[in-house]
């Protein structure tokens, strides 16, 4: 019999809510408290505001002069594509001298004409070159001109070193051709040296793939940038982009926290970032804090004293009730938590106790039930657990009615079928019959492929065993003939045939201790099995003792006499047709005819 368990509370000496309600009432310090952390939160607030507006401002004017030396870089570019190169070509070297003094950042300048041949290339580092003559007409520089109008290219560095860019534009006429310029950015390092916030406020610049391209410390951008910095980088303005492109507190690329803000340049697709040491932008803040901590400092001795009491009080009780409640909770349902501090804790502590002793019978119950499923049908396995007693397992004599099942023609249905579809027939197979077991509470012993063994009778015995295994037969076979339909519209050959024999046996649980199956073993075992490999598709064949059970009660028709595999007399079998062929059955002759 199940054990009910009634949780009984312990009587509470003490509240634990009166505890930390007396604890914090006395201490006083709600109001002291509340004033110094509005305070200090307004005050955040307004610095952040602050210190928001004046990084953006400074991202965004860096971002505009870098902008404006860029376009002041194309806007006397502009002045080599104003002349036809029909016209004289000394001019085209004039008007690319004179540009190449007035921008010291132009390294070179490549001529291209309207056809796409190079015409002029003049250079601060390399031999000048007339008359190229190369065709420049697939260089991206000069398609992406003629797709936009001006055209920047990729962050380069020349032998590792500094950066460089290629800018190109066309002019106004087509007869002018493009300009393709090489330009070193080294100079973009005299804008951002010039931002300063504080005294450690700076600013750098970022290009397309994260890459540092100026910084105040140009040895930064000389030496380059690694995956790692790269990352950083990347970070950095995803974090700012987080919050709607306001200032924001972050890491930097050094692992320095900072409050920071970028500014992109739309023409490049740079991004300017302007930063500042978080120590030194929330300085004034700090100071503010450090004030209210001092004047809140005496109003929480006293309430830091009673909360470390309070802890220590505390600690061992929860300590001991974290531990059971994780031993329980990893399955030692026999592990008790013993608390006895007269409140609420002790009350926790009793019903994970009580919890643990329910769960230790369910846990067994559910064992015991799970064991029994395995070869019982549910309804016979509850009953059996219900009861307790499951002496009814153990080995034993009994009469017993033996179903063995098949398919045919399921080798070579399987030898060229896809795995796929073979497990799908099974498992429609196995479906149909399972719920038919269950609902005749018959006993599965074991199944092998497409092949079955049910006993009738054993472990709990039932009225008429040969009646109701022979009625289970009949509901097998038609409703694994409805699923042959189907099977055969997708052409496999499938049949199916039941043997089914009755008589004394020995039953009982086999196996070892982490393995136990149910099982009957006996003359009557070998006959059903043998039995059901000599019936054909639609058959039933039952052997002479279970026919004389059932004789007046189902129709059937005697088979004969024949030699089985394995049995030196030849054997009396009849057929029990399916609900379809049972309407032209006769009935079976006495037991003793021999058909």
């Amino acid at each position: 019999m199940r054990r009910s368990l009634q949780l009984q509370a312990a009587p509470m000496r003490r509240s634990l809510f009166r505890k930390y309600f007396l604890a914090l009432f006395t201490a006083v310090i709600i109001p002291v408290t509340a004033s110094g952390i509005s305070d200090a939160w307004f005050g955040y607030r307004d610095q952040r505001a602050m210190l928001s507006a004046l990084v953006r401002v400074e991202a965004t004017s860096a971002a505009g002069n870098i902008q404006s030396f860029l376009d002041g870089i194309k806007d006397q570019l502009g002045w080599t594509v104003q002349q036809s190169w029909a016209n004289d070509e000394g001019q085209h070297r004039l008007d690319a001298s004179r540009v190449m003094r007035r921008v010291p950042a132009i390294v070179s300048i490549t001529l291209v004409d309207d056809v796409g041949i190079e015409r002029l290339y003049v250079s601060r580092i390399d031999l000048n070159r007339r008359e190229g003559g190369s065709d420049r007409s697939g260089d991206p520089a000069v398609v992406g001109v003629r797709s936009n109008g001006t055209w920047y290219g990729p962050v380069t560095f020349h032998d590792g070193s500094e950066p460089f860019m290629t800018m190109a534009t066309a002019g106004n006429r087509k007869a002018g051709g493009v300009v393709v310029a090489e330009i070193n950015l080294k100079f973009v390092w005299t804008v951002v040296s010039e931002i300063r916030i504080g005294s450690s406020g700076r600013a750098f610049v970022l290009d397309q793939t994260g890459r540092l391209i100026a910084h105040p410390d140009i040895s930064k951008v000389l030496q380059g940038t690694d995956k790692n910095t790269a990352a950083a980088f990347t970070r950095l303005r995803d974090e700012i982009a987080s919050v709607g492109g306001e200032a924001a507190t972050a890491r930097n690329a050094d692992n320095e926290p900072v409050v920071t803000a970028m500014a992109a340049i739309p023409g490049v697709g740079w991004t300017v970032f302007v930063e500042q040491a978080q120590a030194e932008a929330f300085a004034p803040l700090y100071a503010s804090l450090w004030r209210t901590v001092g004047l809140l400092l005496a109003a929480t001795v006293f309430a830091s004293a009673l909360a470390f009491w309070l802890a220590r009080r505390m600690t061992g009780p929860i300590r001991r009730l974290e531990e059971g409640t994780e031993k329980i909770g990893a399955g030692q349902f026999d592990h008790r938590i013993d608390i006895a501090t007269g409140d609420e804790l002790e009350r926790l502590a009793d019903r994970f106790n009580k919890m643990a002793e329910e769960l230790a019978i369910s846990r067994d119950r559910s064992e015991r039930i799970a064991r029994l499923k395995r070869f019982l049908a549910p309804q016979v396995a509850e009953l059996v657990e219900k009861s307790g007693d499951e002496s009814v397992l153990g080995g034993q004599r009994a009469e017993v009615v033996a179903v063995f099942c098949d398919l045919r023609g399921f080798t070579a249905f399987s030898a060229h079928a896809e795995p796929e579809e073979i497990m799908q027939v099974l498992g429609a197979y196995y479906k149909a019959l399972g719920a038919i077991i269950t609902r005749y509470e018959a006993t599965l012993t074991n199944f092998a492929a497409d092949g079955l063994m049910v006993l009738v009778n054993a472990p709990v015995p039932c009225a008429d065993p040969a009646l109701r295994a022979v009625k289970m037969a009949i509901d097998m076979q038609d409703d694994v003939q409805r699923l042959i339909a189907e099977w055969r519209l997708h052409g496999h050959a499938i049949g199916f045939g039941i043997g089914l024999a009755m008589g004394w046996a020995t039953v009982g649980r086999i196996g070892y201790e982490e393995r136990v199956d149910y099982t009957a073993i006996g003359h009557v075992v070998n006959l059903a099995s043998r039995l059901c490999s000599s019936a054909d598709d639609l058959q039933i064949l039952i052997d002479h003792a279970a026919a004389q059970s059932v004789r007046g009660k189902i129709s059937m028709i005697s088979l004969g006499t024949r030699q089985l595999k394995g049995f030196d007399e030849q054997i009396l079998a009849f057929d029990v047709g399916t609900r379809g062929r049972r309407s032209n059955a006769v009935q079976a002759p006495n037991a003793g005819s021999k058909g």
